[in-house]
């Protein structure tokens, strides 16, 4: 527990602001990294790990951090984005959104890291950060918030307490995120394996189907605005992003109507369709279509997110490079185009046997999916409680190491 050996002081007493920022013009000899958010763990911003360069970087990257320092997010710090750089690390380039704390010799770097990683430090940040879609803090006020210190040894128990254990949490957490994607491919390969044999004969879609272009106008502003993924098809956009999304005019927007199909078509190639379970918005870029009379519109759905069916549709992409590669640019599939693909309808009925058994399959995948959702959700807010419990004194870590 907490004793008095442990002292109140600010943060501006026990480190200073590394305000070092490199000019537009430098050479190329530093990194630039993302925060992990979530994770709390340096990462390079692209998919394939490699390294970028100060010259590749965005113009606002221009923050520079040095090994031992600790990186706080100033800008939307809901998103709580803290790491600490690596004492065997390069000299690396944040984005000026940052605010870089160099711990002095009384603060151990380790436990610094930890502590404002901590959820009662994290909610005085959010507390003194002004702004409602972005909200911020200066490093200033940053600085000024008030801490209590164990005395230097104390904070080097408590920093090697906590790299182990939630080491421990982090590693269980990678486990069920790893797991919860081989899922969520088994899942998608349900469909493929179920009516994959349904594409690419029969008839063409053109006739099975009637696009719809009906646009928002006066009822922009009751409609809630809709986001389609490849991950999760066609959900309110609000629930998968906390940012302000929508524009000031939504007028020339896209009205889907519940059980309507709708394809983001830049993503087609990739899967991300699915059908509107409410009346809501899409980008005008978006296709929107229903089934016509004969046709199911959650078996077309199916058909339409099976691997055959993504492969076709993937050989119509118009746009500039490889979708093969996923870089082509502005990559786009035409509604006459996706239209021209055949596929084998059998009768309503059949169809709808068809979505039972692919729904009693995803349905067992689902609960598994939900069950390892849970436990990355429990061990994350152990991870959050654990390291407040340690940094605080609300627990003794010296009789635990």
């Amino acid at each position: 527990m907490m004793n008095d050996a442990w002292r109140a002081t600010r943060l501006k007493y026990v480190t200073d602001v590394n305000t070092v920022v490199l000019p537009e013009q430098t050479d190329d000899n530093f990194e630039f990294v993302y925060i992990d958010i979530g994770n709390v763990t340096q990462g390079s911003m692209n998919t394939n790990d490699a390294p970028i360069r100060f010259s590749d970087a965005p113009s606002r990257a221009r923050r520079l951090a040095n090994p031992g320092d600790t990186v706080v997010s100033t800008v939307r710090t809901y998103l709580r984005a803290v790491a600490t750089v690596s004492s065997h690390s390069e000299p690396l380039v944040f984005s000026t959104g940052f605010a870089v704390l160099s711990p002095r010799d009384e603060v151990h770097p380790r436990f610094l890291s930890w502590y404002l990683q901590g959820d009662e430090f994290v909610s005085r940040i959010e507390a003194n950060s002004t702004g409602v879609s972005y909200p911020a803090i200066t490093a200033t006020q940053l600085t000024a918030l008030d801490l209590r210190l164990p005395p230097y040894e104390e904070q080097r128990v408590i920093a090697d307490y906590l790299d182990c254990e939630i080491a421990r949490i982090d590693l269980l957490v990678q486990e069920q995120q790893c797991l919860i994607e081989m899922l969520r491919e088994r899942r998608r390969s349900v469909a493929s394996d179920l009516l994959g044999d349904r594409v690419g004969k029969g008839t063409r879609l053109k006739w099975l189907f009637d696009e719809l272009d009906h646009r928002a106008g006066v009822e922009a502003d009751r409609l809630p605005l809709m986001s389609v993924s490849i991950s999760w098809g066609v959900r309110r956009r609000d629930e998968v992003t906390k940012e302000d999304s929508r524009a000031e005019d939504l007028s020339n927007y896209k009205i889907c109507r519940q059980g309507d199909l709708v394809i983001n078509r830049m993503r087609a190639f990739q899967g991300a369709l699915g059908l509107a379970q409410e009346n809501g918005l899409v980008s005008p870029d978006y296709a929107v279509i229903r089934a016509k009379t004969g046709v199911d519109d959650e078996w077309m759905s199916t058909v339409m997110k099976s691997d055959a069916f993504v492969s076709e549709m993937r050989q119509r992409v118009k746009g500039i490079g490889s979708t093969d590669l996923g870089n082509a640019r502005t990559p786009r599939i035409n509604v006459r185009d996706l239209g021209e693909i055949r596929i084998d309808l059998p009768e309503v009925e059949q169809q709808i046997l068809e979505v039972r058994q692919q729904n009693t399959q995803t349905a067992k995948i689902d609960t598994l999916i939900a069950e390892s959702e849970r436990f990355v959700e429990l061990s994350r807010e152990r991870r959050a409680a654990l390291i407040t419990a340690a940094v605080t004194g609300q627990i003794d870590v010296r009789e635990m190491v």
